[in-house]
């Protein structure tokens, strides 16, 4: 399979699972995730996936300093319901870095490690993703703010003809070529941007 080449320059996160640790799933628990393992699950890369890894990545390094973050012991809140525009797909890529989840998580073995009831929708009191450390109550609110990485204009002309199939094979490449364009902007000149993804941290 071959991703865009600025994927394996967006720099990856190690977390700690000691559910997988346990199940002897990966030695000491350890396990390493990439952007291109976002776009896996989501099926396609663009502005929404590239912040919504960037909010996890920056929050669980907020969250946890130099220390490996414990993927399995932060819940996660969203302030938009789940059916509202693209909450569904930021709230998997939280999922995938955090193993929070929702009523359909795992219930847990023996009373711990427990996924079930991690991630909540429609949470008011802040906007975007709020990332909480269930050890400490320490908090990290961050906010993707994509407005001022803004899309190449060729790209709204050459939108209609793709939609509605009418475009050449030349455009349709450059229109995919525009598109990613715009998520390594995101990723790789603005991946360490305050003003492209705002994080509060609070601390327990």
């Amino acid at each position: 399979m071959a991703f865009p080449e600025f994927f394996s320059r967006v720099p990856p996160i190690t977390l700690r699972d000691p559910l997988a640790e346990l199940l002897g799933a990966a030695d000491g628990g350890l396990i390493e995730y990439r952007f291109a393992d976002a776009v896996k699950l989501a099926g396609h890369s663009c502005p929404t996936v590239a912040g919504a890894w960037l909010t996890s990545v920056r929050a669980l390094r907020a969250l946890y300093g130099e220390e490996i973050p414990v993927r399995g012991n932060i819940a996660v809140s969203l302030h938009e319901p789940v059916d509202a525009g693209v909450a569904g797909v930021i709230a998997s890529v939280a999922t995938l870095l955090t193993g929070a989840a929702g009523e359909g998580g795992f219930k847990g073995l023996g009373g711990q490690h427990v996924r079930r009831g991690l991630l909540r929708f429609g949470v008011s009191g802040s906007l975007g993703m709020t990332f909480s450390r269930l050890d400490t109550n320490a908090t990290v609110n961050g906010i993707f703010r994509p407005n001022s990485i803004a899309a190449d204009p060729r790209l709204g002309e050459l939108l209609p003809a793709v939609v509605h199939g009418s475009a050449t094979p030349a455009e349709r490449k450059l229109f995919g070529e525009l598109w990613q364009d715009r998520v390594k902007r995101i990723l790789i000149d603005h991946g360490d941007d305050p003003a492209v993804v705002e994080l509060r941290v609070f601390q327990g």
